[in-house]
């Protein structure tokens, strides 16, 4: 088990702590592992594909969607995030079927809940920089979140997965 508090006191110089409040939606209230990042334009067919088919090994995919108000997560996507072993999933943006999502064993943050879903087709990118909440995720970093907050590495403080 970790805290982020203790990570902030023991790591202060190699830490980056999320400025912007996220609410979890997620059966899973700690979680950490390594960033894969996503930037999508409300279009979430490569979050899809990512899930479904590719082992998420303790990873925690951090989704970049500018806040959009649209769901870009729900009870299908976090089925699939479970089912293929990621630890987490940390959204600039929103999600929905949350009374579902709260019982999957996989962390969920988000801005908020949206029921609407969009359907426009836009491009996507994969392990590009994504800067939100004061922070600038990179795929490879490390990510630890708690009831107390979100705080990345660039460096492994713990060990991966769910803790």
């Amino acid at each position: 088990m970790f805290s982020t508090a203790d990570l902030c006191d023991s790591y202060r110089d190699e830490i980056s702590v999320l400025n912007t409040p996220l609410n979890s939606y997620g059966g899973v209230d700690i979680f950490s592992g390594e960033v894969v990042t996503l930037k999508l334009n409300r279009d979430n067919r490569a979050l899809v594909e990512m899930l479904k088919r590719e082992e998420g090994r303790g990873r925690v995919a951090v989704i970049d969607v500018d806040k959009a108000f649209y769901a870009v997560v729900g009870d299908t996507l976090m089925g699939y995030a479970h089912k293929n072993g990621w630890a987490g999933l940390v959204i600039n943006g929103y999600v929905r079927d949350t009374k579902i999502t709260r019982d999957i064993d996989v962390g969920l943050l988000a801005i908020g809940t949206c029921p609407r879903k969009s359907f426009e087709e836009n491009s996507s990118y994969r392990d590009i920089p994504l800067n939100f909440g004061g922070i600038e995720f990179r795929s490879g970093d490390y990510i630890y979140v708690d009831s107390d907050g979100v705080v990345v590495s660039d460096k492994r403080l713990i060990g991966d997965g769910i803790e």
